[in-house]
C-alpha cells in the first residue's frame, strides 16, 4: 500500500481499534459480526444476507487471490459471485493483502472495494475484536478514516427491513426444465440459482412480498436472506397459504425460519450468529454429521414448533435449530447452507431431496 491513511473502528461499547483504510476512503456504520470462515471473500462479500453488517473475517490475510471480473452467463446468473453487489457495509480484516496472485483474479480486493464505495479497515487485532463480540454479541460499529467524522448513535440494521432492501423488485424467470419451481426472494444467493437450472427446472423468481399463490408451480422455495424474520410477516402468510396445496415447500437459512414461523414457530436472535465454512449440525434420529456454510443472526425456537413439525437437523455447537421439517407432508428445510458457495458441499443432496418431491 503506497499510502497508509489511518483509520478507526469504534464500537457502541466505547472500545476502539485503531488501524488503516483501504478500499474506499470514507466512513460506514452497520452490525459488527464476524466470519471464522478461511477462503470465498468474494463470496460472504456478494451475499446479501449480509446486508447492513460490518463483516470482520478472523483469518489472518485477506485479498491475496484478489477478485474474479463481475460478469453474468446467459441465464443472468453471476458467473463468480453470489450476487450482483456487494452487500457488506464494510469490512474489518488483520492484514490487508494488496499483491494477488490467482488464475481467475482480475484486480485487486481493495479496487474492487473501492469501485463499489465499501470501506475496509486493515492492521487491527481481528482476534481480539472477535473475543469481545464473543464475550457480548455482535453489536454495532463505525468505521472511519482519519480526517473524517461519523459517531454514534447509528441506525440498527435489525430493526429494519433488510430483506425488502436486497430482494428483487420485479419476477424473474430462468430456465425452461420440466418442472417449475417458484423461489420467493428474501436474498437469493447464485449458487442457489446455479443448483436448480442444473437439475433441469424453471425458476420464477418473485420478490419477498409477492403473492405466488396463483401461479401454477410444482414446488415452493424459499431463500436465504438478511436480518430479521419478523419483518416478513406477509412472506409469511403466503407461505401458510401455500401449505394448504400440500405441495413440495423447502428453504435455507431466512427460508428455514420464515417456514417455521408459517408452522407456529418462534424465531430469536443468537448473541453473536453463525458466520463460516466449518458448522457441524446432526441430522435429527440419527448419527450422520455435515461440515456446513452458515450465515444467519437469528434462530427458530424449536420448543415453539407445532406437534405436526419436527427439527431436521441441530448444530453440534450450541444445540440450536439447523432446519425443520413436517411428519407427514413434502415440507422441510435447513438453516445452513447446502448450496455452499463458497464452502463444503456435503449436504447438497438436499436439492436432490427437494427435486425428488416434486
Amino acid at each position: 500500500m503506497e499510502h497508509k491513511t489511518r483509520a478507526t473502528l469504534k464500537l457502541e461499547n466505547g472500545m476502539e481499534f485503531q488501524g488503516y483504510s483501504f478500499g474506499y476512503n470514507g466512513p460506514c456504520d452497520g452490525e459488527v459480526v464476524f466470519s471464522t470462515a478461511m477462503v470465498g471473500y468474494t463470496e460472504s462479500l456478494t451475499d446479501p444476507s449480509y446486508s447492513g453488517q460490518i463483516l470482520c473475517i478472523t483469518y489472518p490475510i485477506v485479498g491475496n487471490y484478489g477478485v474474479p471480473e463481475e460478469g453474468f452467463d446467459e441465464n443472468g446468473i453471476a458467473r463468480f459471485m453470489e450476487s450482483d453487489n456487494i452487500y457488506v457495509k464494510g469490512l474489518v480484516v488483520a492484514n490487508y493483502s494488496e499483491d494477488y496472485s490467482h488464475w481467475n483474479a482480475s484486480e485487486s480486493l481493495g479496487k474492487w472495494l473501492e469501485q463499489h464505495k465499501i470501506p475496509g479497515i486493515c492492521g487491527i487485532d481481528t482476534r481480539e475484536l472477535t473475543k469481545v463480540l464473543r464475550d457480548q454479541g455482535a453489536m454495532l460499529g463505525i468505521i472511519v478514516p482519519e480526517g473524517q467524522t461519523r459517531d454514534f448513535p447509528v441506525p440498527d440494521p435489525n430493526k429494519e427491513n433488510q430483506v425488502a432492501v436486497v430482494s428483487c423488485k420485479e419476477v424473474i424467470r430462468y430456465g425452461h426444465g420440466s418442472r417449475k419451481i417458484v423461489l420467493v426472494d428474501c436474498g437469493v444467493k447464485h449458487n442457489i440459482l446455479r443448483c436448480f437450472m442444473k437439475r433441469d427446472v424453471e425458476i420464477i423468481r418473485v420478490p419477498w412480498d409477492y403473492d405466488f399463490n396463483d401461479i401454477d408451480y410444482d414446488g415452493l422455495f424459499i431463500s436465504n436472506g438478511p436480518g430479521n424474520p419478523e419483518y416478513c410477516d406477509i412472506t409469511v402468510e403466503h407461505i401458510r397459504e401455500a401449505m394448504k396445496k400440500d405441495k413440495p415447500i423447502f428453504g435455507i437459512c431466512m427460508g428455514n425460519q420464515l417456514l417455521s414461523r408459517a408452522a407456529g414457530a418462534k424465531t430469536f436472535k443468537l448473541k453473536y450468529g453463525h458466520r463460516s465454512h466449518n458448522q457441524p449440525v446432526r441430522m435429527v434420529g440419527s448419527n450422520k454429521c455435515f461440515i456446513t456454510c452458515q450465515n444467519h443472526g437469528y434462530a427458530v425456537d424449536t420448543s415453539t414448533l407445532d406437534p405436526d413439525w419436527m427439527p431436521y437437523f441441530v448444530n453440534m455447537n450450541d444445540g440450536t435449530n439447523e432446519g425443520i421439517r413436517h411428519k407427514s407432508k413434502p415440507f422441510f428445510s435447513s438453516q445452513f447452507h447446502p448450496e455452499a458457495s463458497g464452502g463444503p458441499t456435503d449436504t447438497e443432496f438436499l436439492f436432490d431431496e427437494f427435486i425428488s418431491k416434486l
